[in-house]
């Protein structure tokens, strides 16, 4: 998030007022698709409420989120930002979370202990599409949330209407409309709302003005106003009986309905504005000020019993004030936690530092923390994301558990200066505790430090900050793919060690014979001699001349799948050891390997490939090109609407997969890859392959 990386959190700026302590506060998650304006909105929020003074832009960069350097940078989130504001004697926290598919994974953890998600869409019922996925997350969690349509000044006529019939199937739970557009020429200068029975005109920087409904409107207030009662009427019996006498039910009883349907997950509530001129921030105020269910939702939803817990949904490393855990406080409304407060770790005690409350980059130290709140917790070093902290007569009954995003890019980096190599592993370490979508690791077959994410664009992200942050350069380049090697046909060979310099000599001699082994079995070493040909004491380290043969063979990569057997050999009774017949073991390995028809293995993925319905027969077609071997398409077990498609594709094709699938489904398109076998890779792609690991070698 901005205030983890940028000046606030690095160097303790202590500017952000924290929240008065009045009720519980309530924690609201921005969530949906990347460019729909979640952090204007978070700003207008902040704004509207008069916790900011002044609505920064993000074209601008003055924002209160979105502060660090990548996300001025890139004009968009790539971390999570921590805001708060009161509103009309009620507490809140924003959790603004990214949208784009490389840095969406840094909020997963956060929404769990949210009491609301408001879903930022587009109007654009052409890119509605682009919500399906954290809708779907959201009925997975069991979080309740609302729909806000935004840019709602820009929409064309009719497709607020369009745009719910495209949303509907992708909402376990049916979406209730409380809002339409008030349209004048090609502009939308205001609402009716549904539920009050009132207009309003959008007044910019202001509270929208209450008007008269228009009177070429009042046909479709009505129709669209019954169909929200009628879905309100499926969950109240009272209601339903009103609507069959015909009766006009009362505006409170409408009001209550909605509110509690909204907090048990029953219905999405749907309203429409304009975060860039405030339109509708207001009424969105007041909804999440009476809609919102409280924290105890939370505290049942994560299985909190008996006292004050603190879920931490996101580490950051920071400078001035060192590692922070950021978290929400759960528990009864009389709870909270102090600096020095014990918490349970893992199952062991730890004591808290100090404790923040966050508004973007700025930081407020403070001593206690009510439950509610999110806060920035120092000290707990042995807390890592999406731990449950119990603390004095808490329990925890559930294990937390998110699904991150395949990490489908991979990078090899090597420091551009040998001395940082140590600074490299503790830096890595870091990133990764604060994104575990992001995974570092040494590759034991090519020797490089390996560094995967989401995609491209994360890589990149976490580059810059890997110098900005740490002062280490880095040179990148694609990982070296793990080809292997194996034989076509048995060989036999003798290999003998003789020197003679002075005094003892050297002497090994041995014989060998290979055959190949079935895909898959590995190496075999047997032993036949008799007769004493060679000493017992020396075989093992024939063996393990014939195993250092096998780390390159005649191609340059490591051998597979082959079978050896010692039949004979000689030995001297003075010159002889334990190195020369090690010697003597690599030379008659090596010889007959190359008389034994090496050809080239390269590993094969399975993949499985998820897209919107109709965009299958493209992905087919892309993974065709690539080398893949398609292995079914069928529609999505769980998700109506969309395709899987599985294959098996070369490890060398999956570079560049995930933009390719992504630009032909408007960003929507993921897979997953999982090594599934080695297969013989032949003609031109193999001798580019050998060519290419001769010059490497040269």
């Amino acid at each position: 998030m901005g205030s983890m990386t940028s000046k606030g959190i690095l160097h303790g700026n202590s500017s952000a007022r924290a929240p008065q302590a009045r009720s519980q506060a309530r924690a609201i998650a921005l969530v949906g698709p990347a460019g729909t304006g979640k952090t204007s909105l978070a700003e207008a929020l902040l704004f509207a409420s008069g916790a900011i003074t002044r609505q920064g832009s993000v074209e601008a960069g003055t924002t209160v989120g979105d502060a660090s350097p990548e996300a001025r940078a890139r004009r968009g989130s790539t971390e999570i930002n921590l805001m708060h504001f009161d509103y009309l004697g009620d507490r809140f926290a924003l959790i603004d979370m990214p949208g784009g598919a490389g840095f969406a994974a840094d909020g997963l953890s956060a929404l769990q202990s949210s009491d609301m998600a408001l879903v930022v869409v587009d109007p654009a019922p052409e890119r509605a599409a682009l919500a399906e996925p954290i809708l779907r997350r959201l009925d997975e969690l069991g979080v309740p949330h609302a729909v806000f349509v935004n840019k709602i000044e820009n929409a064309r006529a009719g497709a607020v209407r369009d745009l719910i019939a495209e949303l509907q199937p992708m909402s376990r739970e049916p979406l209730a409309l409380r809002q339409i557009p008030i349209q004048e020429g090609d502009r939308v200068t205001g609402y009716v709302d549904l539920a009050l029975e009132r207009a309003y005109r959008y007044r910019p920087g202001q509270e929208s003005e209450r008007v008269d409904i228009p009177q070429d409107m009042i046909a479709r207030e009505h129709e669209e106003r019954t169909h929200l009662l009628e879905t309100l009427a499926d969950f109240d019996d009272a209601l339903l009986e009103a609507l069959l006498m015909d009766e006009t039910p009362d505006t409170a009883q409408v009001m209550a309905d909605l509110a509690s349907d909204t907090a048990h997950n029953k219905v999405v509530p749907v309203v429409l504005g304009s975060a860039l001129t405030g339109g509708g921030v207001h009424r969105l105020l007041k909804l999440l000020r009476h809609e919102t269910p409280g924290p105890e939702a939370v505290a049942a939803r994560l299985g909190i019993e008996g006292g004050t817990a603190l879920h931490v949904f996101k580490i950051a490393n920071g400078g001035a004030m060192g590692r922070l855990a950021l978290g929400r406080v759960i528990g009864p409304q009389s709870g909270g936690i102090n600096e020095g407060d014990e918490l349970a770790v893992g199952g062991e005690p730890a004591r808290t530092g100090s404790l923040f409350f966050l508004q973007g980059d700025k930081t407020a130290k403070q001593n206690a923390a009510s439950a509610g709140d999110v806060v920035a917790v120092a000290k707990v070093d042995a807390a890592r994301s999406g731990m449950l902290l119990p603390g004095k007569g808490a329990s925890c009954t559930s294990a937390l558990l998110v699904e991150y995003p395949a990490r489908n890019a991979a990078i090899a980096i090597t420091t551009r200066d040998r001395k940082d190599d140590v600074k490299l592993s503790t830096a890595l370490h870091r990133l990764c505790e604060e994104d575990p979508a992001l995974q570092w690791s040494q590759d034991d077959a090519t020797h490089e430090t390996l560094l995967r994410g989401v995609n491209d664009d994360h890589l990149q992200v976490v580059l810059g900050r890997l110098q900005r942050r740490y002062g280490v350069a880095v040179d990148t380049r694609a990982p070296r793919i793990a080809y292997r090697e194996s034989i076509r046909k048995p060989a036999s060979q003798r290999g003998r060690h003789k020197k003679q310099s002075g005094g003892h000599g050297q002497y090994g001699d041995c014989v060998i014979e290979i055959r190949p082994l079935a895909a898959g079995e590995g190496f075999r070493f047997d032993d036949k001699i008799t007769g004493g040909a060679i000493p017992k004491q020396y075989i093992p380290a024939v063996e393990m001349g014939v195993r250092d043969a096998m780390m390159k063979g005649p191609l340059g990569f490591p051998v597979v799948d082959v079978a050896v057997t010692l039949i004979d050999g000689s030995f001297h009774s003075v010159d002889s050891s334990e190195l020369a017949f090690r010697v003597a073991g690599r030379m008659a390995m090596g010889e007959a390997l190359a008389a034994a028809a090496p050809y080239l293995l390269e590993p094969i993925c399975k993949v499985t490939v998820d897209a919107p319905a109709g965009t299958g027969s493209k992905v087919g077609s892309v993974l065709s090109s690539r080398r893949g071997q398609i292995l079914g398409l069928a529609p999505h077990p769980d998700w109506a609407r969309w395709d899987r498609v599985e294959a098996l594709l070369p490890e060398a094709a999956l570079h560049g997969l995930d933009a390719e699938l992504r630009s032909l489904s408007q960003g929507l398109a993921s897979f997953s890859a999982t090594f599934d076998h080695l297969q013989e890779l032949a003609g031109k792609h193999a001798d580019d392959v050998v060519k290419a690991r001769v010059a490497e070698m040269a």
